[in-house]
């Protein structure tokens, strides 16, 4: 997994490219990044399947702000990513969120 962040000059936007790779995707059929961003909607953000078998999308984000977020495998499997900038306990649950830090 990786967060690949390109900071824009004339807005204070952050283009973040979040990358699920294909060893963890395993057999995933579908990929969501579900955070923070899209108010935790498990549909508003499908990651586009890639010829290599990852998953990929790109969020705008407003710069100065941090986000969680976890990855939806096949609508019932949470996965965290692990090149995430921080992680932090999660409110549902006994696990954390990844963090990006924009």
């Amino acid at each position: 997994m990786s967060l690949k962040k390109q900071f824009l000059k004339n807005k204070p936007v952050c283009k973040v490219t979040f990358r699920f790779p294909k060893e963890a995707a395993r057999e995933a059929h579908t990929v969501h990044v579900v955070g923070e961003f899209n108010n935790w909607d498990i549909y508003a953000t499908p990651m586009k399947c890639l010829k290599d078998g990852s998953f990929m999308v790109t969020v705008d984000l407003e710069q100065g702000a941090e986000y969680q977020f976890r990855y939806l495998i096949n609508e019932k499997n949470w996965e965290n990513d692990w090149n995430a900038d921080k992680y932090l306990p999660s409110q549902f649950g006994n696990c954390e969120n990844s963090v990006v830090v924009v």
